[in-house]
């Protein structure tokens, strides 16, 4: 009976059995194939994400708002900055950056129209 068992169960494999060593000699297994497709693919999300993003400021925002998104999210090669930094770059009090920085994101995150998870409240 035991063997009748396990013949049922032969051709089952574990997602932690070693198929292969990498070129260090460690074990290779069917997690770490997967764990890479998946890794590769949340990277393309993300570079799609941020592909749209750029899109969305260079299209839905007025001049204001995407002069203070670029200047306090690092884009275009800027280093992030603070909203007391940007209004004193802008000339402006860091209170009225605040709520121009939340009504561009506001209106980046309804034109995106799907989640963006790191506009999450």
């Amino acid at each position: 009976m035991f063997f009748r068992s396990k013949k049922k169960h032969g051709m089952e494999v574990s997602i932690n059995d070693t198929i292969d060593v990498d070129k260090d000699g460690n074990p290779l297994t069917y997690l770490d194939i997967i764990s890479v497709e998946e890794s590769i693919d949340a990277e393309l999300d993300l570079k799609v994400h941020i592909n749209k993003i750029r899109e969305l400021v260079d299209t839905e925002l007025l001049p204001r708002e995407k002069e203070i998104i670029v200047l306090r999210y690092g884009l275009k090669g800027y280093q992030p900055r603070t909203q007391r930094e940007v209004a004193r770059h802008l000339g402006i009090s860091r209170s009225y950056v605040s709520r121009i920085e939340k009504k561009a994101l506001e209106k980046m995150k309804i034109a995106f129209g799907d989640t963006i998870p790191f506009f999450e409240d």
